[in-house]
């Protein structure tokens, strides 16, 4: 029997519909035409560009717009590189400006990264609380970037965002997941009467195993770009990233097995052959 996992179980943000539950990042490829080529790969509708951070133009005069097909792809904007509310903001707001300029239908979100440091790049919750409530206020779906605490995580859903999505570990560290327990409760909480709220882990992961396991948690999608563009061969792995976002989520919804201290046999103990007296 064929299952159709990036069809018939759709990845559902506010308003917008993916058939993907792969959302990648445009930043750090060694050219924009790899870029293009790994996005194709990967097999996602979403891709975020960081507004503040990336340069639209580069060395050799290319932008970066001429080689994603805006007809294709869902544009999430993305507030990377601020550490002030007030900049997050004010970012997300020129972010809505480029896309609806470009007529893209991601010009009502955007990804709310508010940073407390350059060290860990972790998030900042007050300041990122703080954005949350003031970009959800504007009429921004907000998807935001946070840390594992499930506390946290519970007062961004209260305070207006469309999806929380807790790190697996530090942003480029390529480290997977570090505390699934944490994540686990991040799920119990935010879906705790509302089992449909979209979880998205973003960040940390390094290879397809990492990607998989997020999904078999039950998380409802991931979001990367290290991961792909700093590979030895970012195509290839944009492939595995793609077919491991595919499998985690057909064995999330499949249901493993218990884990059991001792041996079950394969085969029923019924009708097994043994010796008969002559």
């Amino acid at each position: 029997m064929e299952t159709e996992t990036t069809t018939a179980d759709p990845l559902v943000l506010g308003t917008h519909t993916l058939q993907s539950r792969l959302i990648v990042g445009t930043g750090k490829y060694a050219s924009y035409t790899q870029m293009q080529e790994a996005l194709a790969e990967s097999g996602t509708e979403c891709i975020t560009v960081a507004i503040r951070r990336e340069r639209l133009i580069d060395a050799d005069g290319n932008n970066l717009l001429d080689f994603i097909d805006t007809q294709r792809y869902t544009l999430l904007p993305n507030t990377a590189g601020c550490f002030q509310a007030d900049d997050a903001v004010r970012v997300a707001r020129l972010g809505r400006e480029i896309l609806l300029g470009l007529e893209n239908p991601g010009a009502d979100w955007v990804k709310l990264e508010v940073l407390a440091d350059t060290k860990t790049l972790l998030p900042d919750p007050v300041a990122t609380l703080e954005a949350t409530e003031k970009l959800v206020a504007d009429g921004f779906q907000v998807l935001c970037y946070s840390s594992d605490d499930p506390i946290v995580a519970r007062r961004l859903k209260e305070a207006g965002a469309t999806s929380v999505m807790p790190a697996g570990s530090p942003i480029g560290s390529g480290q997977g997941i570090l505390n699934e327990n944490n994540i686990r409760i991040c799920l119990e909480y935010l879906k705790e009467g509302d089992p449909d709220y979209p979880v998205i882990v973003d960040a940390g992961v390094g290879t397809a195993s990492d990607v998989s396991r997020a999904m078999e948690l039950g998380v409802d999608g991931v979001l990367l770009n290290t991961a792909v563009a700093h590979a030895q061969d970012p195509l290839r792995m944009a492939t595995a990233m793609r077919l491991a976002t595919e499998a985690g989520r057909s064995a999330y919804l499949a249901g493993r097995i218990p884990r059991k201290l001792y041996a079950t046999a394969s085969s029923p103990a019924e009708g097994v052959i043994t010796d008969q007296p002559r």
